[in-house]
């Protein structure tokens, strides 16, 4: 098993994306990048702690690589917008990729560069490459949140 962890906006919507994404063992929604010690919900939506709603995706390498992992978070979500996503604006909804190792590191920064040369963004992608830090788990109702709703997507 590897982890990979991705901050795409609102991480409901991403979360899903990654969940319904074959070889993808578990997904967990939490928050990472910033200083605050155990921050909740209302503290990162402050917009004050320089936290990021993440997506942590467990998965099986042997079955889904990284860059295909990659390749999900690119389609997920507008990596050309900075600080936000859709309605939702705050540096909480940055779009990043938090690297667990050098290989990622390599990995993203390579995809984020392809992602510009391909035509298919208009925009520069502002998406950040950094190394993940501790990641914080968010409270239990957020996890699997459309899930329980019986909701395929966000409706922002």
């Amino acid at each position: 098993m590897a982890t990979a962890t991705f901050a795409a906006g609102c991480f409901w919507g991403v979360e899903i994306a990654f969940r319904r994404t074959a070889g993808v063992l578990e997904t967990q929604v939490g928050y990472m990048g910033g200083a605050t010690q155990a921050p909740t919900y209302r503290d990162v939506c402050s917009d004050t702690t320089g936290h990021a709603e993440v997506v942590q995706v467990i998965y099986d390498p042997n079955s889904v690589s990284y860059e295909q992992l990659l390749e999900v978070f690119w389609t997920c979500h507008d990596p050309t917008q900075v600080n936000r996503q859709g309605a939702d604006i705050g540096s909480q909804y940055r779009s990043a990729i938090f690297c667990h190792d050098e290989e990622q590191q390599r990995a993203a920064e390579a995809s984020k560069q392809a992602l510009q040369d391909s035509g298919r963004v208009r925009k520069p992608v502002a998406t950040e490459i950094v190394p993940a830090k501790t990641f914080w788990l968010a409270e239990q109702y957020h996890q699997q949140y459309l899930e329980k709703r019986g909701l395929a997507t966000c409706r922002i």
